[in-house]
């Protein structure tokens, strides 16, 4: 059985390739007609990636063709999309989930978000049948990998969400958030680490949207905001100055034909959109109207660099706990049965993690 990984992430494609292969509701059951054996989905604003278990080898253009949304379903050269592709296999793309779920992959190094949406992912093609045992022991050490990484670094310091830079580019932009009206659009995860975000920061007039009335309800009450019927979200932005969206919608709810008409009851009022999600949330072209400035997810990859000072310094230690296995583990081919089997290597990365931890300690006393 070939173990293999297959993905796009914010270091080889920017947003516009990583929406087009953002999969659709039947990718798992694609990704099963087209030769693999077990397959996983992990799709985040940074990265979409396929985990897959096949008896044959599954080809790079397969896997996007799989990835390709419905809106892009009409392109017959996926392989023209291959190039920005990474591909790992056998001991290769168990290090690489490593690193994935210990947010050492991220955009925002040691973000907690992705943990949270590999095990999301996994439930999801467990429940579904479409993750068999070699998946399952690949995940599940995975995830005890990360929780050492966590438990055993400062890896996790600073801003650790892509939420949380989107708030610090707010807050960069106006200084104090406490005389901003902000509006959330959208009621999720991310959302939610967002909203939490601003509140941390002092805003205080803070307002929710979501299609759910319930959700948007339930968060506006856990951060202290208001709720915002879904149809009527428009309409604030002509009161608002910051727009913080993250839907799963699939077709862009702003555009220039519906922003437009509001720009013109603000008199010299910019309007700040960051669009954090992927697909994007907000046309592209909605940049173009004047008092309008808009920031996508690859907007934020020089905010989230300027937070990296301290884990820059955890890589290392981190890194060692992930790379351990590939230095022991079997043969590419057996590797989906065999690598959980060295119960042994959790105590290792435990150790390795104090032991690096202590040298670099040491290292700044002198």
């Amino acid at each position: 059985m070939n173990l293999f990984c297959v993905g796009l992430s914010h270091h080889t494609a920017d947003v516009e390739a990583r929406e087009r292969f953002a999969g659709r509701a039947e990718t798992d059951r694609v990704l099963r007609g087209a030769g693999c054996a077990e397959a996983l989905v992990l799709t985040t604003c940074n990265r979409v990636e396929v985990y897959g278990a096949s008896e044959k080898r599954v080809s790079t253009d397969e896997i996007a063709r799989c990835l390709l949304r419905k809106t892009d379903m009409t392109d017959n050269k996926p392989h023209q999309y291959a190039v920005p592709f990474y591909r790992y296999e056998g001991a290769r793309c168990v290090q690489h989930l490593f690193r994935v779920a210990s947010g050492l992959d991220s955009m925002v190094v040691g973000e907690t978000e992705i943990l949270g949406q590999a095990k999301k992912a996994y439930e999801s093609a467990r429940t579904s049948g479409v993750a068999g045992p070699y998946l399952h022991r690949l995940f599940q050490r995975a995830f005890r990998v990360a929780k050492q990484v966590r438990t055993h670094t400062e890896i996790t310091r600073g801003s650790v969400s892509v939420g949380s830079v989107a708030v610090d580019l707010a807050q960069k932009i106006f200084g104090k958030l406490s005389v901003c009206k902000v509006l959330v659009l959208g009621a999720g995860e991310t959302s939610e680490r967002t909203a939490r975000a601003l509140v941390s920061r002092g805003a205080c007039d803070l307002r929710v949207s979501n299609r759910s009335t319930d959700r948007a309800h339930e968060l506006a009450r856990l951060v202290g905001g208001r709720a915002i019927p879904f149809d009527e979200w428009p309409e604030q932005c002509c009161e608002i100055d910051i727009l913080i969206t993250s839907t799963s919608s699939e077709a862009p709810l702003l555009t220039p034909e519906n922003l437009a008409p509001t720009l013109r009851d603000r008199i010299d009022r910019p309007l700040f959109i960051i669009d954090i999600a992927v697909p994007r949330d907000v046309d592209p072209s909605v940049n173009k109207l004047e008092g309008v400035y808009l920031y996508d997810i690859d907007s934020l990859q020089s905010v989230a660099e300027q937070s990296l000072a301290l884990r820059r310094q955890q890589v290392a230690s981190s890194s060692c706990s992930c790379a351990s296995p590939s230095t022991s583990s079997p043969p590419a081919q057996k590797i989906g049965e065999n690598f959980l089997r060295r119960r042994q290597s959790t105590k290792l990365f435990c150790a390795l993690g104090k032991k690096v931890l202590r040298m670099e300690d040491g290292s700044a006393r002198m």
